[in-house]
């Protein structure tokens, strides 16, 4: 019987925006991916971008930045993430999540703000994430902007580090 390496595990940073101490959720989709074969290094709480960019210098294996937020206030705490991937600081996919604005109601404007400050996709279902992983991965570092369309992903264009997406993919 040869012997056979387990396949290296698949890296991600995950973290809760500066302004945003919640680490419940944070905490909960870290334990998931590492239950789906992730390696997850995670930042926690309080993360402003500054720290995202060094954590993906320190580990540039990672294949993507996951960023929660619960407060609705990531807009403000992503402003200098645009920067960080134009500066090759961040390198992977920027993933976000969570309660993205504040109030009770949601426009796609807030979604399309996220996508101007670098973000590549947004995910409102954190079972998704996986899969949502596996799509950028597939996607040869052309990071996926999709929108759903009868519960199917639709990509409406490839898009390239440190460039904004039309909408977000919803994963069947």
């Amino acid at each position: 019987m040869p012997w056979t390496t387990a396949p290296p595990r698949r890296l991600v940073i995950l973290g809760v925006a500066a302004s945003d101490c919640h680490v419940v959720a944070n905490q909960l989709i870290a334990r998931f991916l590492r239950d789906e074969g992730f390696e997850v290094e995670n930042l926690g709480a309080c993360t402003p971008v500054e720290e995202f960019a060094r954590a993906c210098v320190r580990r540039p294996e990672a294949e993507a930045l996951l960023v929660g937020s619960l407060n609705g206030h990531i807009h403000e705490d992503l402003r200098g993430l645009r920067e960080a991937k134009r500066s090759g600081r961040v390198h992977c996919p920027v993933v976000v999540g969570g309660n993205l604005s504040v109030g009770s109601s949601k426009s796609p404007a807030s979604d399309r703000r996220l996508y101007a400050l670098g973000v590549d996709r947004i995910v409102h279902d954190p079972a998704t994430l996986p899969a949502v992983l596996a799509q950028l991965r597939s996607a040869g570092g052309h990071f996926i902007a999709g929108r759903a369309l009868g519960g199917r992903a639709v990509v409406e264009r490839s898009v390239g580090a440190g460039a904004s997406g039309a909408g977000h993919a919803r994963v069947p």
